[in-house]
């Protein structure tokens, strides 16, 4: 009897997705009305900040409050971070969104205030218009004449069509050679750009449908274009003045952009960019779209970053700057004197303070389960409670990272899902929960209470 043949198992690696502390967040969670709802987008409570930093999103969405300043004020844990990267998704991907760390500016080869006007300058959009001629057109046919040596120039004609007119183009050696690249035939859709003679293949025409079978599945069909051959179309690129500044601060600046060594970048460089910004704005050549800067922990700063973020504010090409902080009343970093939040009193007086309370038991409970579908852990109603529990007489942030860890012990061991009910799942649970990783408080000599599943705070 032959031997039963083993397939290897095939995976597919196309995607790779990696699981991070907010990616589960997809917006803040608000209907029309800017009323948040208890549970959306991946976001749990909070419902008066929420509401808040919906009012700030529609203003950022129409303009209002560039140069503007918000702060995000509370208790570790209760969810600042996760109502920045709701803002930030709201926003999408047209709207420059730049994060940082109040501690990175410190670690950079720059000064502190040149990786803040980086910064600033990253966090604002230029949307730039131009109009540029192209050809628009079904290919008929395409005829290339070919040397009969094999050497010398090849001479060409193709032949377009819209539903309106047709057309013969005489073809160059150069476009040949565009043509034969892209793998154009009779039936394509295509466009030629006039200015650079770049070529775009925009799909099959309908026409040709019926040659399906002889296609691939992933083939697109797209109607035959309609009108003039010569088109006008305008082309919009988004770019960031900071990217404007590396490419016009050097020679081959645009090489900077791949490398990340962009280095300090002179004000006359920037005045010039300004100026001419401005000129393209008045022309109706571009559009500035004034972006958001995240700065967490904000009471890493000193008083010299505080001061330039003061005068920076007062700019007509700034953000929309958005911190956040875990600090009450605490001293001012390099100096001695103490102020609410670790910030001057004077870039006091220009926020908006939203601030977050702590999580209820109830929506404890909604995090972890939304946690454990964003990890791909299922858990029992058991486990529920107990990790609620953990997160309660602990902290949040602790009972997540039990959400893999224990997980994984429990395939491990083949246990069926994550359920304390069962002695192997409740020896599970114990192993990693409190034997393999404590709590903060416990590691730092807090009292630990004797129990199976408990965490003591």
């Amino acid at each position: 009897m032959a031997a039963a043949t083993k397939v290897p198992e095939v995976r597919d690696i196309t995607r790779v997705e990696r699981i991070g502390a907010h990616s589960h967040i997809r917006g803040l969670g608000l209907d029309d009305a800017l009323q948040p709802r208890q549970v959306a987008q991946g976001l749990v409570g909070q419902l008066a900040s929420r509401r808040a930093a919906g009012v700030i999103l529609e203003m950022i969405k129409d303009g209002h409050i560039a140069g503007r300043a918000v702060l995000i004020a509370g208790q570790p844990g209760t969810g600042k971070t996760a109502i920045a990267m709701g803002i930030a998704q709201s926003l999408g991907q047209d709207t420059p969104f730049t994060a940082l760390a109040g501690s990175e500016i410190f670690s950079l080869e720059m000064s502190k205030t040149e990786a803040l006007s980086q910064a600033f300058r990253k966090a604002i959009g230029i949307r730039i218009k131009e109009e540029t001629e192209i050809i628009e057109g079904e290919v008929v046919e395409i005829q290339i004449d070919r040397p009969a040596t094999g050497t010398g120039t090849k001479v060409g004609k193709l032949t377009l069509k819209t539903t309106d007119m047709e057309t013969i183009y005489d073809l160059g050696n150069k476009m040949i050679e565009s043509l034969v690249k892209e793998k154009v035939q009779a039936g394509d859709v295509i466009t030629i750009d006039k200015a650079t003679g770049k070529i775009s293949k925009l799909g099959r025409s309908f026409t040709r449908a019926r040659d399906y079978d002889a296609m691939g599945a992933q083939t697109q069909f797209v109607q035959c274009p309609e009108g003039e051959l010569q088109k006008r179309k305008e082309v919009v690129h988004t770019v960031s003045l900071q990217e404007i500044d590396v490419i016009n601060s050097r020679t081959q600046g645009f090489l900077a952009l791949f490398s990340g060594d962009t280095g300090e970048i002179k004000s006359e460089v920037r005045e010039q960019i300004n100026a001419k910004v401005y000129e393209w704005r008045e022309e109706g050549k571009a559009e500035i779209i004034p972006g958001v800067l995240f700065i967490d922990e904000v009471h890493m700063l000193d008083m010299e970053c505080f001061s330039f973020l003061n005068r920076a504010l007062e700019s007509d090409l700034s953000p929309v700057l958005i911190m956040a902080t875990n600090r009450g009343i605490t001293r001012i970093r390099g100096t001695n004197y103490q102020s609410p939040h670790g910030i001057p009193i004077d870039l006091l007086d220009r926020l908006l303070i939203i601030a977050t309370s702590p999580y209820t038991e109830k929506e404890t409970r909604q995090i972890l389960k939304i946690r454990c579908e964003e990890e791909d852990v299922e858990m029992s109603e058991e486990a529920h409670t107990v990790l609620t529990r953990i997160g309660m007489e602990t902290s949040l942030r602790y009972a997540i990272q039990l959400i893999s860890t224990a997980g994984l012990v429990c395939r491990k061991r083949k246990v069926s899902g994550f359920n304390p009910g069962s002695p192997r799942g409740r020896d599970a649970a114990a192993s990693s929960g409190c034997g393999l990783f404590s709590s903060g408080h416990r590691s730092s000599g807090g009292g630990h209470q004797e129990g199976v599943l408990s965490v003591p705070g």
